[in-house]
């Protein structure tokens, strides 16, 4: 028996999967009880009156190209937040299991593990090291219950990258016991190496990567999910079977072109660029108490008066994001790096805040 089996919900193993209609693209399909005709204005590849193919395979081989993995440890999702709910629903049980996050960070994490009715366990990052990550305290906390824990790198809000060593270490202290889930949705603003060469090593680690954030494909929602085979196999049988809907596909299909992949790296060197040159501006504003260093497309600063920077903002029609929420935020606002007029625009907004 593996480990994966030891650990996934029982139900969810028994379980036996959706079968989709057969996917033979060469043989007229009237078996899927599908429209015969495209309806108006359908400009697509495949047509929209066809269901897409479930986990369509040269997505799955230009996404494992991408990353650099073997492509049985790739799972396509609408986004990372559908990759973070199957995940929650394959390994937690309702009111047994839990999860385990480090504050401050992305909210999906809580959000999912609770519509499952599994518990949220925390370990607060350490505010005063940069918001670095407490690997044994993180082990520390992982009781029996605790079968996933998130780790965001770089984090959000904050912008921070953890220490790979340190989330390594989490993850061999964690081995058959619990997933490692490292959400890399930034990874590409950072300069850093991907942990997703890891996985081979530690079948508990598990990547999350996305299309939303560095490839402009925040819309057409697609996420992809690097773990181990098993893992992969075992989330198959709980994804939706047309996950990936034929406009995403078309669309990341294009932007995974070698051409288009190039373009990509300029437009993150403009947006690193950018970030240091504003992030730099913002913290000689008055009121800015201080502005953290990021490796993400934004930045989070502290203001003496948090309500009133939000209010310049919005009087000069921008949206920044409130961070007041998270009780280690205090004053905090978040910043996306935007186009150099945008952010001019923000800048002279508050230059009386």
């Amino acid at each position: 028996m593996s480990w994966v089996t030891e650990l996934a919900r029982p139900e969810i193993l028994a379980l036996e999967g959706y079968k989709f209609a057969e996917w033979e693209p060469e043989l007229t399909r009237l078996h899927a009880n599908e429209l015969p005709w495209r309806p108006p204005g359908d400009d697509s590849h495949a047509g929209l009156n066809r269901y897409p193919e479930p986990q369509p395979k040269a997505l799955i081989e230009r996404l494992a190209a991408l990353y650099g993995v073997a492509k049985d440890r790739v799972l396509a999702a609408r986004g990372s937040d559908e990759a973070i709910d199957v995940l929650v629903r394959a390994f937690c049980r309702a009111e047994f299991d839990a999860v385990l996050i480090c504050p401050p960070t992305f909210g999906m994490y809580a959000v999912a593990a609770r519509i499952q009715g599994a518990a949220v366990d925390t370990v607060p990052l350490r505010a005063a090291e940069g918001f670095a990550l407490d690997e044994e305290a993180v082990v520390r906390a992982c009781t029996s219950q605790v079968k996933i824990v998130f780790l965001c790198s770089p984090n959000n809000p904050t912008g921070n990258l953890l220490d790979p060593k340190a989330i390594l270490g989490v993850a061999r202290a964690l081995a058959g016991r619990a997933l490692v889930v490292v959400d890399e949705a930034y990874i590409e603003f950072s300069g850093g190496e991907s942990l997703a060469r890891y996985v081979p090593r530690h079948s508990n680690l598990c990547v999350l990567r996305t299309l939303s954030k560095a490839h402009g494909l925040a819309g057409a929602r697609c996420g992809t999910l690097i773990a181990d085979a098993e893992i992969v196999r075992l989330l198959k049988k709980v994804i939706p079977p047309y996950a990936i809907p034929q406009l995403t596909l078309e669309a990341a299909l294009r932007l995974l072109e070698p051409s288009q992949i190039s373009a990509t790296g300029l437009r993150i060197a403009q947006i690193r660029a950018e970030r240091e040159r504003i992030a730099a501006a913002v913290a000689r504003l008055p009121g800015v108490l201080k502005v953290w260093s990021s490796a993400a497309n934004f930045f989070l600063t502290q203001f003496a008066d948090a309500g009133r920077a939000l209010a310049r903002a919005r009087e000069a029609k921008l949206l920044v994001r409130d961070m007041r929420g998270h009780p280690e935020l205090p004053g905090g606002v978040r910043v996306t790096v935007g186009t150099a007029s945008q952010n001019a625009r923000l800048l002279r907004a508050w230059t009386t805040c």
